[in-house]
C-alpha cells in the first residue's frame, strides 16, 4: 500500500483546495505541503505540477458520540 498519491495540479488549484478534495478538510493542507516543499510558495497552481499526496490516518472527530466513532 503507499504511502501517498501522486496528483497533477489543475490551473486555479491550491494547497486548501486540494487538502478538501483528499481530506474534506482545508485545515490539513499543510500535510501537502510539507510533502511538497519545492512547490510551497505557489498560492495559485498554474496547472501540470505533480504533486505526492500523503495518506494521513484520521481518527473519528472527538466531538461525535462514542457510538459513530469509527
Amino acid at each position: 500500500m503507499p504511502n501517498s498519491y501522486t496528483y497533477t495540479a489543475l490551473a486555479g488549484d491550491t494547497f486548501d483546495a486540494i487538502a478538501l478534495d483528499f481530506y474534506n478538510d482545508e485545515s490539513l493542507s499543510t500535510h501537502i505541503i510539507t510533502a511538497n516543499p519545492q512547490h510551497r510558495n505557489i498560492i495559485l497552481f498554474s496547472g501540470g505540477e505533480v504533486l505526492q499526496i500523503p495518506i494521513i490516518e484520521q481518527g473519528a472527530a472527538d466531538t461525535l458520540p462514542p457510538w459513530k466513532r469509527v
